[in-house]
């Protein structure tokens, strides 16, 4: 069996049991072809995956079957991806998830919103929605629905924090949350009012504490509609980069574990990064559609799920030295297993064909994805809480 049937064989087994269907089988075939396509070709250029799918249609006629199943309506991605992320998503039943919530911009006309499950440096993607805006600020009523779904694919007994940057705060999304039996850590404006009980209002900036210092504020509401109570951690943090002013509102009281949850957030930007430069280069695709957008980011969705599941994998068989040089773990669990692939594909050895991912604890923790806000709470001089 050649290099690129085995790879569709394993990936095939790999999502079967999970329930991910399309309309029909021909549907199924080309997104699988597709997939294979890109982990093989390293590429996001339908004619180059059109390499890889066998028959005897010419390449070009290929290239235009994959072009018309981005652009079939039948198609809705994540009703496809949902039967696939919950079956990863069981074996967070009963623990804490960390969803990230952000976006990503495509050649200035497209907005991704994302929201993706913090994983061992890295995270996973959710749910997503493309929008025809090439602003960064994405209003809720775009991707509420997307929530909704998410949520319906949560494990059983989870807890939930929602992480985000100061572009998704409003109160409609807190409230939303709520509704939802999330909770949230996200971060604030600086010019935003904060009303304390026996204290009146001030704005955040003015509350900030001073370079290397930390204050967490209990019980206050935020702006004139004076949503909360809430909690406030206020930092003014050294990091690799100069200091930050950091301001995170949470529905649980705050503490330096607030600071540590927050930063987390970051690791989706590892994500975003997976799918471009330093992975499947999703913007040279020029695709002009958002829908169809949609459509190629379930492609890549599973594709990250199937590589990081592999990395996961390796290294919990002690293998990661066979396709990782350094002495500690300096890859992602995503570049471990696209590496291991290649490796075993090269050999004629067998791949992963079931889903493989964990909740416990980093075995590995990469050195090379140390946050900045991990060294940020070790220069912390001081803290108050209020």
């Amino acid at each position: 069996m050649d290099n690129h049937n085995t790879l569709f064989y394993n990936l095939t087994h790999f999502v079967r049991d999970t329930g991910l269907r399309f309309p029909d089988l021909r549907l199924s075939a080309t997104f699988m072809w597709a997939v294979v396509g890109l982990i093989i070709s390293e590429t996001i250029h339908l004619n180059h995956w059109a390499i890889f799918r066998p028959g005897t249609a010419k390449a070009a006629s290929k290239e235009r079957q994959v072009s018309r199943w981005l652009h079939n309506d039948r198609i809705r991605p994540l009703l496809v991806y949902q039967p696939l992320i919950k079956r990863v998503l069981e074996e967070w039943a009963g623990a804490t998830l960390y969803l990230a919530l952000d976006t990503t911009q495509l050649w200035q006309r497209f907005t991704i919103v994302r929201l993706a499950l913090v994983y061992r440096g890295r995270a996973l993607p959710v749910a997503w929605v493309v929008c025809a805006s090439g602003s960064a600020t994405v209003p809720l009523a775009r991707y509420q629905r997307m929530l909704a779904q998410a949520a319906a694919v949560m494990p059983a007994d989870s807890r939930v924090v929602l992480l985000a940057d100061r572009g998704f705060l409003n109160v409609a999304l807190l409230r939303l949350l709520g509704q939802l039996g999330w909770h949230f850590r996200i971060r604030i404006k600086s010019d935003l009012w904060i009303y304390r009980a026996t204290k009146g209002r001030r704005k955040v900036r003015a509350l900030m504490p001073p370079r290397g210092r930390a204050c967490f504020y209990r019980s206050v509401w935020l702006t004139q509609r004076r949503f909360g109570p809430v909690h406030l951690a206020l930092a003014h943090v050294q990091t690799t980069s100069g200091y930050e002013r950091w301001a995170i509102v949470s529905d649980e009281p705050t503490a330096l574990e607030t600071l540590d949850e927050y930063g987390l957030r970051f690791d989706i930007e590892e994500n975003f990064l997976d799918d471009k430069s330093a992975g499947f280069q999703l913007e040279s695709s020029q695709i002009e559609d958002s829908m169809a957008l949609s459509r190629l980011c379930l492609i890549l969705a599973t594709a990250t799920l199937y590589l990081v599941s592999t990395g996961t994998a390796v290294v919990a068989m002690n293998k990661r030295h066979l396709v990782d040089t350094h002495w500690q773990r300096g890859l992602s669990y995503f570049q471990i297993g696209w590496r291991w692939i290649k490796r075993a594909l090269h050999l004629g050895q067998p791949l992963l064909n079931f889903i493989w991912f964990s909740a416990a604890p980093d075995p590995q923790p990469a050195i090379a994805s140390r946050k900045q806000q991990r060294l940020a709470r070790r220069r912390l001089t001081g803290v108050e809480w209020l």
